[in-house]
């Protein structure tokens, strides 16, 4: 799956995006994954803590399930809160 981090979950991934195998994973286990793929660098956002706060797109539709089960899925875009709305 693509995952595309924007903005703050960039900073705190060190990437804007990544491809990772999420064959009979959920996704609050994708989460979990994903922020301990990402340790603490000093002087940015920690993954954890953004991945938090963040909404998220699968395949362009709102997820918030973290049992939702991700086979199949094409893309997972991570979008923390922004200034001003």
């Amino acid at each position: 799956m693509q995952i595309n981090y924007y903005a703050g979950a960039a900073a705190a991934a060190g990437t804007t995006a990544e491809t990772v195998d999420t064959a009979g994973l959920t996704f609050g286990q994708l989460k979990q994954r994903l922020a301990a793929a990402h340790p603490a660098v000093p002087g940015q956002p920690v993954l954890h803590d953004v991945l938090t706060r963040s909404s998220f797109l699968l395949d362009g539709l709102a997820v918030r399930d973290d049992a939702r089960v991700l086979d199949g899925a094409g893309a997972l875009d991570v979008l923390p809160p922004f200034a001003g709305g």
